[in-house]
């Protein structure tokens, strides 16, 4: 079966610079109309504790005046599920926050977390609101996912995108085999973090992942080539990846 890759574009460090000055600019909210017209298929945003980069003005607007969905990540926390419960975005993915970290340090422990979590998968679920679990590509992992009644996943992809030579081809098949588990527990698989122009075009070649969440290389890379041709070149490296697999599998 063909599936369609999508490209969730993160605008966090968008508002990370403009937090830097502490004025208006640059507006994470044009970006993501930037970033809907250059081709993305969704819009994420991380609201953390601290508000570090986006903030819950940000959220308001994006769901007001962007008509791409929003993945809402957000911590497991009563304060962010009051957010999610008044914005009702499209989704919201849980992820783990610890606030002396630069940016989401690997995967939600669901295993190990899923009484706490539990509730919450619950009410944003209730809400009619997609819940979708940031987890490293471990069929424990994945198997806790299904029993808290998640229907999506994001597989951490910062291990595979720090390694080098072996070592990455390992954790490369790691991730293709937690793909194959999600597709027979049902779950949706989306995947992301830390992914280049570079190291895309292994993870976009996995057949069962269905979406790509990238933000900080693309910001960073839009410095020196505009917002709209860097969406546009991983959008096509996306597509080209995807194209070629399913032409060697029905080879």
């Amino acid at each position: 079966m063909k599936r369609i890759l999508r490209l969730g574009v993160n605008i966090d460090h968008v508002a990370t610079i403009r937090n830097a000055r502490g004025g208006p600019d640059p507006d994470p909210v044009r970006a993501a109309s930037l970033a809907a017209r250059a081709g993305a298929d969704g819009i994420t945003a991380h609201l953390r504790e601290d508000r570090r980069h986006i903030t819950d003005n940000d959220i308001t607007r994006l769901t007001g005046e962007i008509d791409l969905p929003l993945n809402f990540e957000m911590a497991a926390t009563d304060e962010m599920l009051a957010i999610a419960l008044r914005h009702n975005p499209h989704a919201a993915c849980l992820v783990p926050e610890k606030r002396e970290e630069r940016t989401t340090e690997g995967g939600l422990n669901v295993a190990g977390g899923f009484d706490k979590l539990k509730p919450f998968a619950d009410r944003l679920g209730d809400a009619g609101i997609r819940v979708s679990l940031f987890v490293e590509p471990d069929p424990a992992q994945l198997d806790a996912a299904v029993r808290l009644g998640a229907p999506v996943v994001e597989l951490h992809t910062g291990s595979y995108a720090n390694l080098k030579g072996r070592a990455r081809e390992a954790e490369l098949g790691r991730l293709r085999a937690a793909a194959a588990h999600c597709d027979g527990l049902g779950l949706e698989c989306h995947a992301g973090h830390g992914l280049t122009f570079d190291n895309v075009v292994p993870v976009a070649s996995i057949p069962q992942v269905v979406e790509l969440n990238i933000g900080h290389f693309l910001i960073g890379e839009a410095i020196f080539g505009g917002l709209d041709s860097t969406i546009k070149r991983m959008r096509a490296l996306m597509d080209k990846a995807r194209a070629n697999a399913q032409g060697e599998q029905s080879a």
